[in-house]
């Protein structure tokens, strides 16, 4: 996975940071991707961070590359009180990261154990009232396009992504916050999404999923129905970004176009506009002769 490097405040302000490790998964990215924002944000160098989290800069450092090793939720912890972020996402983020490193559950809670323990969550008003109204939108698209029975966990890394910068985030979109969090929300799922050779996502295990096959009892027929499936999956992913969206959100998922507007913060109007552009697209692609792989 390519990530690109952030600035954070280093010996000397204004010198870029070291770039994160590429071998890192997403969770743990997000992780990093948010403590370095922070700091470059507050424009505090190593120096700084080391006097008020107890830690060498040494440490910090590879902390924030991601290198080496898996830090502890001590030292991951010290930093973020030291910035003043919200505890409770970012120990949902890191204990995510912890078990794509391949950490033992043993491992994970006795680290957690040698930090008090975090309190009650102090969810913000505003945050936990955006989660009533999106949460059903986000894990029917995350069901949709990961084919997996509970993608709750990958909804709610990106409902704590949002929450880990609320205040920030909040006054940055402003009433645009719907379109930044599914902006967000899509990333998190595109990064687990299977994919063609070419990068497109792989919609086709969906078509085992439908209803409409599971009703059919003769196999050959059953065949037949999830093969036709299986290439229209396979069309919409040749679709653009928008028109993809639309399409999962509308025929996979059935959500009404007023549904898809409000999960997906476009207007109305180019939530039409794109089901038409797309429903045209995917007329051509579905009956390309080159279409079934």
């Amino acid at each position: 996975m390519s990530v690109s490097p952030a600035p954070f405040g280093s010996v000397r302000r204004g010198r870029r940071a070291e770039p994160m490790s590429q071998k890192i998964g997403p969770s743990h990215q997000a992780l990093l991707e948010r403590l370095r924002r922070q700091i470059s944000a507050q424009q505090l160098t190593l120096e700084e961070l080391a006097r008020r989290t107890g830690f060498s800069k040494g440490r910090i450092s590879v902390l924030l590359r991601g290198i080496e090793y898996y830090p502890s939720w001590e030292l991951t912890y010290s930093l973020i009180h030291a910035l003043g972020l919200p505890p409770w996402p970012l120990c949902r983020l890191w204990t995510s990261g912890a078990y794509e490193a391949a950490k033992t559950t043993t491992w994970i809670n006795q680290r957690i154990h040698d930090v008090r323990p975090l309190g009650p969550e102090e969810r913000p008003v505003e945050h936990r009232g955006f989660i009533q109204q999106m949460e059903h939108y986000y894990t029917a698209y995350a069901r949709a396009l990961l084919h997996i029975e509970r993608p709750e966990r990958i909804v709610g890394e990106a409902f704590d992504i949002l929450w880990a910068g609320w205040d920030e985030t909040e006054a940055a979109a402003g009433p645009n916050l719907p379109r930044h969090a599914w902006r967000l929300l899509r990333t998190r799922v595109l990064l687990r999404v299977r994919r063609h050779p070419d990068g497109r996502p792989d919609l086709r295990p969906a078509a085992f999923l439908t209803v409409a096959q599971s009703r059919i009892e003769d196999p050959v027929a059953r065949f037949v129905e999830i093969s036709e499936v299986a290439d229209f999956f396979d069309a919409i992913s040749h679709l653009p970004p928008d028109q993809f969206d639309v399409v999962v959100l509308h025929y996979l998922c059935e959500f009404t176009p007023h549904e898809v507007q409000e999960a997906t913060g476009l207007s109305p109007a180019y939530v039409h506009t794109l089901d038409h552009h797309a429903r045209g697209a995917l007329e051509l692609l579905h009956h390309r002769p080159t279409a079934r792989e």
